[in-house]
């Protein structure tokens, strides 16, 4: 929908398979998008030495102080697939990778500006997307969830979007409304925002898919663009991402975008890690 295309979405079962199509992705479109089962990425070993280094200081803290063993784990195969997916667009090893946090939790890359990376997670499935032209967001729910039009109406959609999904045969409303959902989610998050910024507030012309107000007027024209795709054979994955205007070199090697005295200081951050 709208704006320059998006990639789609790649599966990515576990750590050894090859990222070529996320490379080729990030150098094609400026964005990827990579998924998995999170129990393939999970160690054997959640308090090994080796883990310590992949996951980097904070997260090994926060994996540690955790007492449910399921979010543990979760948190664990998540972070690798985010650690992972960064490194090979950015031509590093996955040790290398600088993982940190904004307020409110939304991940990033210290001292990789260029390249904005997004988390989502939802059961035993993981998505996350990388995008070098500008803000991203992703939003995942199972396929079978029911939404209610009834209950859902005046707290996610447009007057617009009540009037078209209301004139829909009952059967359809259920997956226009998950769609609705997973990408207004998607786009909040890319904001920063969440579920902090109301649904009703903005909308999607049902015929281009432009970003509208809530009186139908675009926003940002061109901007943005918006996708959403059955994933893993039970779940839909949307997908918001911004053209902010970056620089449009397809090069996110971290050594082309870091100056040698940065990437020199992190070298020796991770191996005091290490030691």
């Amino acid at each position: 929908m709208t704006g320059v295309p998006l990639a789609a979405p790649v599966e990515m079962p576990g750590p050894d398979v090859p990222w070529d199509r996320v490379l080729e992705d990030m150098a094609r479109s400026g964005t990827a998008v990579a998924h998995a089962r999170w129990t393939g990425w999970l160690p054997r070993d959640l308090d090994s030495p080796r883990l310590r280094a992949s996951l980097g200081p904070h997260d090994w803290r926060r994996h540690g102080a955790m007492t449910n063993p399921a979010a543990r784990a979760r948190f664990v195969a998540t972070r690798l697939l985010t650690r992972y997916a960064a490194a090979a667009v950015l031509r590093v090893a996955p040790d290398e990778v600088d993982l940190a946090y904004r307020p409110g939790g939304r991940p990033y890359l210290r001292g990789c500006d260029q390249v904005e990376v997004a988390l989502t997670h939802t059961g035993d499935v993981a998505a996350v997307a990388l995008s070098r032209r500008g803000r991203i967001g992703v939003d995942m729910e199972p396929l079978v969830r029911q939404m209610s039009y009834a209950g859902l109406r005046r707290l996610l959609c447009t007057p617009m979007e009540r009037d078209t999904i209301g004139a829909m045969p009952e059967a359809e409303r259920s997956d226009a409304l998950l769609r609705l959902w997973t990408l207004k989610e998607a786009y909040t998050k890319a904001m920063g925002q969440g579920m902090r910024m109301g649904f009703t507030g903005f909308g999607f012309d049902q015929r281009s898919g432009d970003l509208v107000s809530r009186d139908g007027t675009p926003l940002s024209p061109g901007e943005w663009s918006f996708a959403a795709y059955p994933i893993q054979g039970t779940h839909l994955l949307s997908v918001a991402g911004h053209t902010a205007g970056w620089e449009t070199s397809a090069d996110t090697a971290a050594a082309s975008m870091l100056d040698s005295g940065f990437l020199d200081e992190v070298t020796r951050a991770l191996l005091e890690v290490i030691e």
